[in-house]
């Protein structure tokens, strides 16, 4: 999700290598370089480019195909699934955080301010069942390739993880005050400021509660995208 892919194929070992060994951290820049960064924030996605969301009626139109409103659903082991429109997102109890943002690329944005609300809200609103210790996000809109069958993004994280507020992961509807655009993931996204990247689905549509993980959409790709994917210590700061 962090990286386009190369036409005619999934991503090659030989591109991982030469982006990490070519690519430097945004970290250090100076505060003038900083800020031009920051509203030049890189994206990449792997979904074919069909569709958009519009926040002012929370309806997802699609190129040939019409319109239909945006909903989120949550289901799996859970023991009353639920349907939530983009208005009752915006309604849930919100939370703002400044954090990090790392590309497997290697490089990163400081500060990025991301509002949006916390996993416990979605939680307390399936009632989750004991052996439901792992979050599969699922994403709208098909991707240009499709790893082993996989048509659409995915990507699974835990349970535990997603609630640990050390985590510091959030499901962000806006960046820097206003709503997510398209290529940010409009209209709902995961951060998790601790994982690279790819990790942080963008465009989720579904959040399905499951017993054991899922190899995420890069995963399936190619292995070198492990299903853990933990910042390496020395992109941290406070931690070189």
């Amino acid at each position: 999700m962090t990286k386009s892919v190369e036409r005619g194929g999934g991503p090659t070992r030989r591109m991982f290598l030469k982006l990490s060994a070519a690519a430097g951290l945004v970290l250090g820049l100076p505060g003038t370089a900083l800020a031009l960064f920051k509203k030049r924030f890189p994206v990449r996605t792997v979904e074919a480019d069909d569709f958009r969301f519009d926040p002012a009626t929370g309806m997802v139109r699609y190129d040939g195909r019409g319109e239909e409103p945006y909903r989120l659903v949550i289901d799996g082991l859970v023991k009353k699934p639920v349907s939530l429109t983009y208005p009752d997102l915006k309604s849930l109890p919100r939370t703002e955080q400044v954090s990090d943002f790392h590309c497997v690329e290697g490089w990163s944005v400081a500060d990025t301010r991301w509002g949006g609300f916390r996993f416990q809200e979605v939680l307390n609103r399936v009632e989750p069942a004991a052996e439901a210790r792992y979050a599969v996000f699922h994403s709208l809109g098909q991707t240009r390739h499709k790893p082993k069958g996989q048509t659409r993004y995915i990507e699974s994280l835990p349970v535990a993880r997603l609630t640990d507020p050390k985590a510091e992961c959030l499901l962000v509807l806006d960046r820097d005050g206003e709503p997510l655009t398209h290529d940010h993931g409009a209209p709902l996204r995961l951060i998790s400021p601790f994982d690279l990247a790819y990790k942080g689905a963008k465009y989720v549509t579904r959040i399905e509660l499951a017993a054991k993980p899922r190899p995420g959409w890069w995963t399936l790709a190619n292995p070198i995208y492990p299903i853990d994917a933990p910042v390496p210590a020395y992109r941290l700061r406070g931690e070189r």
